[in-house]
């Protein structure tokens, strides 16, 4: 497909999108890199590397629309049993990402954060991590979360043992525990609950990602592998979102203004 066809496509779906109805938080699972390489008999880890640009475009685009927070589904806590070469291969790929996209962070006013079991990441992931994150602190456009080292079913293992170590000190009573106090302990703490998650490459599953705050999401699958992800395809998963009716457990009449 020619360039100049795709920049007009992608401009007709960009104005068919409502920008006072854009989810607050979209979460994508970042699914079919392997895959991709494979088909065109190339190493892995060769598809992670094509999957770096498709973060690249989703970001900006993401930025652009007025999306203010986007988490992206980077290493999940069962990645590490993977072959050690291509976990490796992830990590180094991780810290020369961010030393790369720094810039790209700065000129487009979007503040890095991450969730996940962060200290089973290599020292050095962990140091690039940390000043990616400190440099950022002030951008206020839009949050990227990276979940890394993530597993939903760890994180509300550790949220139980951390209120019921506050119970246990009388720091909290057990009559005061609910959905908010839950929220505090849990590692997205300061981001809302995600509205729309997006997930590539056929699969339908969560994977162990974010069980608790996409009680109300919406999900969109797509065959289409990670690299292969486009500002095309994202406006296509937005789009479908904003034809959907969200009632939250009420009636469509309940709802109607």
């Amino acid at each position: 497909m020619a360039k100049t066809h795709v920049i007009v496509q992608n401009k007709m779906k960009l104005q068919e999108i409502n920008t006072n109805c854009l989810p607050q938080h979209l979460a994508i699972i970042m699914d079919g890199n392997g895959r991709w390489a494979k088909q065109k008999g190339l190493l892995r880890a060769v598809g992670h590397e094509n999957g770096t640009r498709s973060v690249k475009v989703t970001v900006e685009s993401c930025a652009k629309l007025g999306i203010k927070n986007l988490t992206l589904y980077a290493f999940s806590t069962e990645n590490w049993n993977r072959p050690k070469i291509e976990v490796d291969t992830l990590m180094k790929l991780l810290v020369s990402s961010l030393k790369k996209e720094i810039k790209t962070l700065q000129d487009n006013n979007i503040k890095l954060n991450a969730i996940g079991n962060l200290t089973n990441l290599p020292n050095s992931v962990q140091r690039e991590l940390h000043e990616v994150i400190d440099k950022t602190a002030e951008n206020t456009r839009m949050t990227l979360t990276l979940a890394l080292s993530y597993g939903a079913r760890e994180e509300l293992l550790q949220a139980v043992k951390k209120i019921t170590h506050k119970v246990k000190n009388n720091i909290i009573s057990e009559e005061a525990i609910d959905e908010s106090i839950i929220n505090q302990h849990l590692y997205t703490h300061n981001l809302p609950d995600v509205d729309l998650v997006i997930r590539t490459s056929g699969e339908h599953r969560i994977s162990n990602f974010l069980l608790w705050q996409i009680a109300y999401a919406e999900f969109y699958f797509t065959d289409i592998l990670w690299p292969d992800f486009s500002e095309d395809h994202l406006y296509e998963a937005i789009i479908s979102y904003q034809k959907r009716e969200r009632r939250f457990g009420k009636t469509s009449e309940q709802i109607i203004p």
